[in-house]
């Protein structure tokens, strides 16, 4: 089994900032959903981590050192990290929504995220196939993560709704993903 987490809140994520690579700590929430987050993943073997604090402080209560794999960084948002979602123009939306090569000035396209997050989830295929493999990350690599399991390109990502603190689960036999689920949010009491 490979389940996919995103992190739990920060104050940027509170603030509508976005965050990128910019290595932000959980808050008192999203430390209270790590612990939430734990209680409902059930047994762990292997945990791994995006190299920021958010990812490794939300797997942090299932006790269990942590892999840690760049490749499940979050989108680089370049000179947006930091500001906030608003700011950024419905135009300027469209535009990325339209081409998976956009590049926010200074960032990462979809399609470059899109590449290393699914040589990481290739890499995992194997090992999840007879051990629970749990992958702590962010929005983005999520996305690609799940158009991974569904053998589908990049630009699904624009219709898929990430919530805070959430699980999905994709099943690995035989060198082939099923998505048993996704955007689980019912461990959460906030």
């Amino acid at each position: 089994m490979l389940t996919i987490v995103r992190h739990g809140r920060t104050a940027a994520n509170a603030g509508g900032l976005l965050q990128g690579r910019i290595d932000n700590s959980l808050d008192s929430l999203g430390e209270k959903q790590a612990t939430e987050i734990a209680g409902a993943l059930g047994k762990v073997d292997v945990v791994v981590c995006s190299p920021l604090s958010r990812a490794i402080e939300t797997a942090k209560p299932l006790g269990i050192t942590p892999v840690i794999d760049e490749r499940w960084i979050e989108l680089d948002y370049g000179d947006w990290d930091g500001q906030p979602v608003s700011s950024i123009s419905p135009e300027t939306w469209a535009q990325w929504r339209s081409d998976a090569t956009f590049t926010p000035p200074g960032g990462e396209s979809l399609l470059s995220l899109n590449r290393r997050v699914r040589s990481a989830c290739d890499d995992l295929q194997s090992l999840a196939e007879s051990q629970h493999v749990a992958v702590f990350t962010h929005v983005s690599p999520i996305k690609s993560a799940i158009s991974w399991a569904l053998s589908c390109e990049v630009e699904i990502s624009w219709n898929l709704r990430v919530s805070q603190a959430q699980i999905s689960r994709i099943l690995l036999r035989n060198s082939q993903q099923t998505l048993l689920s996704f955007n689980e949010v019912a461990h959460l009491t906030q």
